[in-house]
């Protein structure tokens, strides 16, 4: 009877032919992330200071913020990540210039220091050629349009540096272009706006649009000749944060064909989470009103609240849940992954790193997503939209350089 169980356990019948396919799938066409913030986690913890860090071996404490390793990489099946380039967009704008060119620095040392698994790549070629060697394409993505300080000659720079996309807005409205998280102040994207849009055409730059008002992405949908991206968002009408795309714009993704790489961030996939930060500093105001002079005892309040009231968290089921509506919606030749790890301060269970994209997929797999599907969703989808944006861009190589300015 025992050596009987024994078969029965160890036999195929026993296997799960989801985590298979997904194995399977990923084997053959890993991951490409959109969306990655360890450099600016070794810009705060290091100083981006490569004597001071090991990616192969980050200790536990790094780990937890940067949700990243080499070996984790590998363990999830990534071939390809957009490194985020991000600076804080309340920096003074030419200070802002200097801290993501010293960014984009760091991911070029990255690739340098670790040529056994990290390849730079600027083009869809490169990110083929750098997985078929067994390489980890690194891609540059450049977060928030601030960063080329109203200039259209910065914006040229930062491409001839490795940019490969840049999302127009971060948190912050900017003077040419509103956000998602802030007061607008031109219903969309300004005169310049619309020309940086051109710009990043005639270049070849994926204009990214998470993080921009939704009147934004209206405007850099009709100005763009390519297709875009969302490099991290996720679908509004799961979860209404503002930071995700309503349906409205999902809908014009399939005449534009660009793709949105769905976040893993807890407040923009579970609704819960998002209204929990609310009540939290809510909490936070009334203790802090009721105890003047005395934070202390309103800091002891608030973390009795705390444990009264736990913070929910995101699945990987709800991940899925976004992924089956973009795809309801837009179609499954628009959805592809932009996890934000290194940009969270909690993760979904089951998707605490990069190790863990293989859980995602076998819950697709589960959700009756083909192989077919799932190439796509890993790396076919956005692969195509890197391609289309070359295209646009080698049509337009006999335009000059624009010489738009913003409005005084």
């Amino acid at each position: 009877r025992a050596l009987l169980l024994l078969a029965l356990v160890g036999s195929p019948a026993c296997a799960d032919p989801s985590a298979d396919l997904a194995a399977s799938v990923l084997a053959r066409t890993p991951v490409i992330d959109g969306h990655n913030d360890t450099p600016e986690q070794l810009r705060t913890l290091y100083g981006n200071d490569f004597t001071k860090f090991d990616l192969n071996a980050l200790p536990p404490e790094a780990i937890a913020k940067t949700h990243t390793s080499l070996g984790l990489l590998r363990k999830g099946q990534v071939g390809g990540q957009f490194w985020s380039v991000w600076v804080d967009p309340a920096l003074p704008r030419f200070e802002a210039v200097v801290q993501v060119l010293e960014q984009i620095d760091t991911v070029k040392r990255m690739a340098i220091a670790y040529p056994e698994t990290l390849t730079l790549a600027t083009s869809a070629d490169e990110v083929v050629a750098a997985m078929a060697k067994h390489r980890i394409a690194s891609l540059i993505g450049m977060e928030g349009g601030y960063s080329i300080a109203n200039s259209l000659a910065v914006l040229r720079q930062m491409y001839g540096a490795g940019a490969r996309y840049m999302t127009l807005t971060h948190w912050q409205t900017i003077d040419w272009a509103d956000s998602a998280t802030d007061a607008a102040r031109h219903d969309g994207l300004t005169r310049f706006g619309v020309a940086v849009v051109h710009e990043m055409n005639r270049l070849g730059m994926l204009v990214d649009l998470s993080h921009v008002s939704e009147a934004t992405m209206n405007d850099a949908l009709d100005a763009s000749a390519a297709p875009v991206i969302f490099s991290h968002s996720a679908a509004r009408a799961i979860d209404p944060h503002p930071r995700n795309v309503p349906d409205s714009v999902l809908a014009r993704l399939k005449a534009n064909g660009g793709v949105v790489m769905v976040v893993f961030l807890p407040d923009f996939i579970n609704p819960a989470v998002r209204d929990w930060e609310a009540a939290k500093a809510g909490e936070a105001a009334r203790l802090k009103s009721l105890n003047p002079g005395d934070p202390a005892r309103a800091e002891a309040g608030l973390a009795d609240w705390g444990r009264a009231t736990p913070r929910p968290v995101a699945t990987v089921a709800q991940v899925a849940d976004h992924i089956d509506h973009i795809r309801k919606v837009a179609g499954i030749d628009h959805i592809g992954l932009g996890g934000d790890f290194g940009g969270m301060s909690s993760t979904p269970v089951g998707l605490e790193n990069v190790g863990a994209f293989p859980v995602l997929f076998t819950e697709l797999a589960r959700r009756g997503y083909s192989r077919d599907d799932l190439g796509k969703i890993a790396q076919g989808n956005i692969l195509r939209v890197l391609r289309a944006a070359e295209g646009v861009a080698a049509s337009q190589r006999a335009l000059p350089p624009s010489d738009a300015q913003i409005a005084p």
